[in-house]
């Protein structure tokens, strides 16, 4: 795929002192990466970079440039600066009185809103700067709308520069020099012992916003959040600005973290000499081998539910946003309290919930207040509606309350900045609300892993289809692809392979291609007909498991083309249980998802069984009105309809031999598989 730009670069546009970590950095990544480059002035980087810029201009090249300054305003400020609601305006008037000196920076008595959309969305000391921060802070976002203007003047660039998104909307645009605000530490880079924060940020950042332009998922940070409305994207475009890739942080971290690192090709592989595999070493195996394959995107919380968290979630505002009535009633400050009964006159008015109280409450005096109000200045606690009595323009009660009575406190479920969800964590409708009630308007996940299936063998017929008496129907596709839709995975359907090299090459080639990871049934026991096993050691990767578990003992594990590939057993018994057992626990591990073990829980055995030492058994099972687990009257792996029957499976482990009636045993209700 075909990169958008042939080099990124981004700067650092810190004030530089006389200290080394405080010269201005830029990092270069694309076609041909750079070293950061450290200059010692503002004006010794602009013009490196003017020169950079030019050439590449004059070279046909094409180059994205992004400043970890503001670009725009809070919507209002640049009218009220310049008569203009207009951020190009803005950059006119400030360009022709701010210089690079501290003394220029302007003061925050403007009595203007002091942040812009996009910084509510940035959890920092310093989200984005401001335009009237006192000091370097205030001095720096001066002096880089100067050198924004400056590039946008110079002749040699006449035409050839765009400003992102005030010149462009919301999408990429299509002029040769793309000018972005950026914040390299979106990436949350961790920096090494000794080494420069800002020389790492702005590498990294470059790197990884190439990265994205490399596979061509960069366009759709230049689109911004999706859940911005029609008005917000108005004030974006207008006077206000967007940081590039807020709203796209996962994607963004992501692409700056090495490539998901395929799976090693002896990840399924066992220490020489073992023979019979245990269940837990198997399951331990799977755990240590596997990893998340399933890339991260952002979407909108609409769109959310059911997927897998690619990263830690952080409330964005506290919950509540601050004091609040939790009940309808009066609102008053306690200091005002005599003895009892209390008598208190009403101020006019009422605070409610979407309406809040524009004043102040004069002490002793109390306001009517309903549940979800923020608390009025001058009220601290609040009686309850059906406590009081009111007379005209005046309550009376005789309850004692201690003060903030039925108030809830700012922060008091959630602060901003904690962490609400964590990374692997499958999104549930009680998230999603957590998520909004804290500010959160889209989230990081995983993809939905996708997973293929495949039949094999020559005695295998669809579904519906005439059978002769050696043939038997296909059940284990129909009941896999299902099973895999329960757990939220893409199920992709490659039908049914013959016995045969090519045919079987064929499929497998159009699973890896269409797929994360594939799912077979038959021809996983390495014996002389199982033709899957064959061709998987022959031009891929097999691992033969002789896991000691009933039903399935042969499970293949191996991989082609870098996709793991489960070889479950024909039987449609023996392909369930180890789907459950195995299959599960490893798809969700790639999927993202940590690894997770089915929670049973102990009955007494409603049937009577003697049993080998040394292996797991599964049984078909279900529960009895008197909480006994009664089993399948028969083990047989091709009884299907024992699966129909059953409610779940009891695990016999490695050490039961005689199981009677009333023994403790363990049951798995299918609920904890995922069906």
């Amino acid at each position: 795929m075909t990169a958008a730009f042939n080099s990124i670069v981004v700067v650092d546009w810190s004030a530089p002192d006389r200290r080394p970590s405080d010269a201005v950095r830029i990092g270069v990544a694309g076609q041909c990466e750079e070293a950061p480059g450290a200059f010692p002035t503002r004006e010794a980087a602009l013009d490196w970079l003017v020169g950079r810029l030019v050439a590449a201009h004059a070279a046909g090249r094409r180059a994205l440039v992004g400043f970890d300054f503001p670009f725009g305003c809070a919507t209002g400020l640049a009218e009220a600066l310049t008569g203009e609601a207009s951020a190009q305006a803005l950059w006119e008037h400030l360009a022709e009185w701010s210089g690079d000196g501290p003394e220029r920076a302007a003061q925050d008595e403007h009595g203007l809103a002091g942040r812009r959309i996009v910084e509510a969305r940035v959890l920092s000391d310093q989200p984005g700067g401001t335009l009237f921060a006192a000091g370097p802070a205030g001095e720096r976002v001066l002096t880089g709308l100067s050198a924004l203007v400056a590039l946008r003047r110079d002749p040699a660039l006449a035409g050839a520069i765009a400003v992102w998104p005030f010149e462009t909307g919301l999408a990429r645009g299509d002029k040769p020099i793309m000018l972005a605000e950026v914040y390299p530490s979106l990436l949350r880079t961790a920096s090494a012992e000794g080494a420069i924060r800002d020389e790492e940020q702005v590498r990294e950042a470059a790197r990884a916003l190439a990265a994205l332009d490399r596979e061509g998922a960069l366009a759709p940070l230049f689109l911004g959040p999706p859940d911005l409305d029609a008005g917000e994207r108005e004030r974006v475009v207008r006077e206000e600005g967007w940081i590039l890739g807020v709203g796209h942080e996962a994607a963004l971290r992501a692409a700056a973290r090495p490539a998901v690192p395929p799976l090693r090709n002896d990840c399924f592989a066992m220490p020489p000499g073992v023979d019979w595999v245990p269940v837990a070493a198997a399951l331990a195996k799977l755990r240590e081998g596997l990893s998340p394959v399933a890339a991260p995107e952002t979407l909108p919380l609409g769109a959310a539910g059911g997927r897998i968290l690619a990263e830690p979630v952080v409330a964005r505002r506290s919950h509540p946003p601050g004091p609040n009535a939790a009940v309808d009633g009066y609102g008053f400050a306690h200091a005002a309290l005599g003895a009892s009964p209390h008598v208190l006159p009403l101020a006019e008015g009422r605070a409610a919930a979407g309406v809040p109280y524009p004043g102040e409450v004069p002490p002793g005096q109390a306001i009517r207040i309903l549940t979800g109000a923020p608390l009025p200045v001058g009220v601290d606690t609040v009686v309850l509606e059906e406590d009081v009595a009111r007379d005209g323009g005046v309550i009376r009660f005789a309850r004692g309350l201690r003060r903030g009575a039925n108030t809830r406190a700012g922060g008091e479920d959630v602060e901003a900045g904690a962490e609400i969800l964590p990374a692997g964590h499958r999104l549930r409708p009680q998230d999603l609300a957590l998520a909004a009630a804290t500010g959160l308007g889209s989230l990081p996940v995983r993809r939905r892993l996708r997973v293929a299936v495949l039949s094999t063998g020559d005695e295998v017929v669809a579904p519906g289809a005439a059978a002769a008496v050696h043939q038997v129907h296909d059940a284990n596709r129909p009941m896999l692809l299902e099973v895999l839709r329960r757990w939220d995975f893409e199920a992709v359907d490659l039908g049914h392979a013959r016995d045969d090299p090519e045919a079987l090459a064929a499929a497998l080639d159009r699973g890896a291609g269409a797929a994360d990871a594939l799912l077979t049934s038959g021809g996983a026991s390495a014996g002389d007909e199982d033709h899957m096993a064959a061709l998987l050691r022959r031009r891929g990767v097999l691992e033969t498991w002789r896991i000691a578990v009933k039903p399935g003992r042969p499970l293949a594990l191996g991989l082609w083309e870098g996709r793991p590939v489960f070889g479950l057993p024909g039987n449609p018994v023996a392909a369930f249980v180890c789907a459950l057992v195995f299959a599960r626990p490893a798809l969700l591990r790639l999927a993202g998802a940590p690894w997770q073990r089915p929670r049973g829980f102990t009955v007494p055995a409603g049937f009577e069984k003697d049993k080998k030492a040394g292996r797991v058994e599964y049984l078909r099972a279900r529960l009895t009105e008197e909480g006994a687990a009664e089993v399948f009257r028969s083990e047989g792996s091709g009884r299907v309809s024992g699966l129909v029957w059953a409610e779940g499976l009891v695990e016999l482990d490695t050490e039961a031999r005689r199981i009677r009636p009333g023994d403790p045993v363990r049951y798995l209700p299918f609920p904890e598989f995922g069906l």
